[in-house]
């Protein structure tokens, strides 16, 4: 069988290498900009860009390289070389570079290239695109919405004449093969992450919570599952981290209104919920500093720490209004629900490998015209 004439790229960056409030330096404000900015590259005749609230990932087709590559993964130098022990050089510079100019990244992006890309070609692409669209890599895994979004992002490809025969096939084999994976290892059902039973709790909680003051404290992963909830539901709420630029990059990409942090210190009675879900190493919510707060509020509140290790102070259970669902609480909550989970996403896990030569071999018939740009 011919060698493909074409080689397929993923370069990403997520909610797993990097936190959430600092994806949208990475992000494509104008994503039709974006499509023309990348094939404008020699060598890269086709482009899909898949940007959702956990990732930003860049799909080309065309010559990324000359020369053998044993392995594509990860860690590549900011000059696009890869790290030290991958071998040979794959050169990717020009991409590095055209995303570097499309989004609002820092000196400290760019230095730190290294640690948060992930490049892949070939079948750890298709490997990696078909585990997405199952629902393994996302952020509430088994979640439909990211097939939805697939489907949105090959669809805009088409619009801007970005896309072609190659990442067509390849998006509807994969989308195909990933919904036929998910109804049969019914990975989609029951989903449920912790801020959908934190917000699930809330409701049951306290009456018309449509017309109550909601604060998030957090900004990394299980602030962004309250916050993806929230927002689900058409919930308004303000969201704090230790710096405003930490709340306001958070507030981009996953909603909510950034507010400082002292403000919201000492202004905490002006919240009827507070989910709180930081990874600080001391307590934010003492008894001392909330019982001197509260003293003159009328209104009960209701507090959910999903923080690990916790951040406030049981004692604060003891002060009259206030209602406290503590972390321990919440992992009971959890527990049956991820333990029913288990076995649909190792039988989904199964089937991947499988299904990965058979969308080689599809591509692979493919191959009779020439698809990359001189």
């Amino acid at each position: 069988m011919a060698d493909n004439n074409f080689q397929i790229m993923n370069a990403r960056i997520t909610f797993r290498n990097i936190p959430l409030h600092k994806l949208t330096n990475f992000s494509f404000q104008d994503i039709t900009l974006a499509y023309k900015s990348f094939l404008e590259i020699s060598g890269v005749s086709e482009c899909v860009i898949v940007q959702t609230a956990s990732r930003v990932e860049v799909f080309t087709v065309g010559n990324v390289q000359s020369g053998e590559v044993p392995d594509a993964r990860r860690n590549f130098e900011t000059d696009g070389s890869p790290a030290k022990k991958q071998g040979k050089r794959l050169d990717v510079s020009k991409i590095l570079k055209t995303w570097a100019s499309l989004a609002e990244m820092d000196q400290f992006d760019l230095d730190h290239w290294d640690q948060t890309l992930e490049i892949y070609k070939g079948n750890d692409v298709y490997e990696h695109l078909l585990r997405l669209a199952t629902g393994l890599e996302s952020f509430v895994v088994g979640k439909q919405e990211i097939i939805d979004e697939l489907k949105k992002s090959i669809l805009i490809s088409r619009e801007a004449n970005a896309s072609g025969k190659i990442l067509d096939k390849l998006f509807d084999t994969v989308i195909r093969i990933a919904t036929r994976i998910r109804d049969s290892s019914e990975i989609s059902e029951k989903v449920s992450s912790v801020g959908d039973e934190v917000v699930k709790l809330a409701e049951e909680s306290m009456d018309n919570i449509n017309s109550k003051h909601i604060l998030l404290i957090g900004t990394g992963e299980q602030a962004g599952l309250v916050a993806k909830s929230l927002n689900q539901k058409g919930y308004a709420f303000d969201v704090v981290s230790m710096t405003i630029e930490r709340a306001t990059g958070f507030s981009k990409i996953l909603g909510g209104k950034p507010i400082e942090f002292e403000d919201v210190m000492q202004g905490l009675d002006k919240f009827d919920i507070i989910f709180v879900a930081t990874t600080a190493d001391a307590f934010l919510i003492t008894f001392d500093k909330i019982n001197r707060i509260m003293k003159a509020k009328k209104k009960g509140t209701l507090i959910l720490d999903l923080s690990d290790p916790r951040t406030v102070d049981e004692k604060i259970s003891s002060i009259k209004g206030i209602k406290l669902v503590n972390p321990s609480q919440i992992a009971e909550m959890m527990e049956e629900s991820t333990k029913s989970r288990k076995d649909a996403v190792s039988a989904a896990e199964k089937m991947i490998s499988p299904e990965v030569p058979i969308i080689e071999a599809t591509l692979r018939r493919l191959n009779g015209n020439p698809l990359v740009k001189a």
